[in-house]
């Protein structure tokens, strides 16, 4: 009776992970929740890019961060995606930001005025869908380490883009990577994407931050991330007080009258803050406004 309880105790052999002490896969806590941070900046910003440059709402989030070898993450790859390899100065080491290639289709569509579209179309892109898709990756890039404030290089340039995960070799098999899984909405669907930086690179610099100077040698850093964030403008007409039964009983074809005078300027807005005044023009074929004045704030001091 003990023998049998003692044998069912035990650990089935199927069920232990062997752990390979010879190599780290793992980020420390802190580390992780440093990247996890950095990661979600550059998710909104990249998004937010997506939007205007494809003309179509785009949403990306982060849904993980892990350090892995590169064989683990190109074995998780879908044969055919886009790969979009980078080259970091002063390294052999490159990045990688990958996304599906109907994706990729779908962004050039749009961005020469065509309507999105829902396509399993995983074809390589040609010469001229590249350069339009390069152009949406450079300012990822930039984006990218923007986000990650010091972990990357500045100037890391497109060394190609590639179409078959099986052929795309841009690091030693058991090389550790840090990889951000990503989702990308955009067309009313969620596609997966990632990104993949040399793990010796951004664990270096983590290293380095880690023993430098304390934060407060940079008062500027805050400031110079708030001052690069995408912030979105809106022009907004005087607003009118209505009580709630005259929304409900709205029904098309109401006419509602604002107390705004046709030779009145209208305010442009970012989030609820005025800053300065506008007049309704056009630019082409698209509405634009012409700012005719501007508001002052007062200067910020810092300690």
């Amino acid at each position: 009776m003990i023998e049998e309880s003692a044998r069912s105790s035990v650990r089935p052999e199927g069920d232990v992970e062997l752990y390979d002490f010879g190599r780290s896969t793992t980020l420390s806590r802190e580390h992780a929740r440093i990247l996890e941070m950095s990661f979600e900046t550059f998710a909104r910003q990249w998004g937010s890019q997506l939007s205007a440059r494809t003309h179509g709402r785009s949403h990306v989030a982060v849904e993980a961060v892990t350090m892995q070898t590169y064989d683990e993450y190109g074995g998780s790859l879908p044969p055919a995606t886009t790969l979009v390899v980078c080259a970091l100065p002063g390294s052999d080491a490159r990045a990688v930001i990958q996304f599906p290639a109907a994706l990729a289709t779908a962004w050039v569509v749009q961005m020469v005025g065509g309507r999105p579209v829902d396509t399993a179309e995983g074809r390589p892109l040609t010469h001229i869908e590249q350069a339009l898709v390069g152009a949406v990756m450079r300012d990822a890039i930039e984006h990218l380490t923007r986000s990650l404030d010091g972990l990357l290089p500045e100037g890391i340039t497109i060394a190609g883009i590639q179409h078959s995960s099986q052929f795309t070799q841009v690091a030693a098999a058991n090389e550790p990577v840090i990889v951000a899984l990503l989702s990308i909405r955009s067309g009313g669907r969620a596609l997966g994407a990632s990104v993949m930086l040399p793990a010796s690179v951004i664990l270096r610099a983590l290293s380095s931050a880690a023993t430098g100077a304390p934060e407060t040698t940079t008062p500027g850093a805050i400031d110079r991330q708030v001052e690069r964030t995408p912030v979105e403008l809106a022009l907004r007409l005087a607003p009118r007080t209505v009580r709630p039964h005259e929304v409900l009983d709205l029904a098309v074809g109401d006419l509602l009258t604002l107390p705004h005078s046709a030779d009145r300027p209208l305010e442009l807005m970012v989030g609820d803050q005025p800053f300065a005044t506008a007049a309704v023009g056009t630019s082409g074929a698209r509405l634009a406004c012409v700012v005719t004045a501007t508001t002052s704030f007062p200067a910020q001091e810092h300690p």
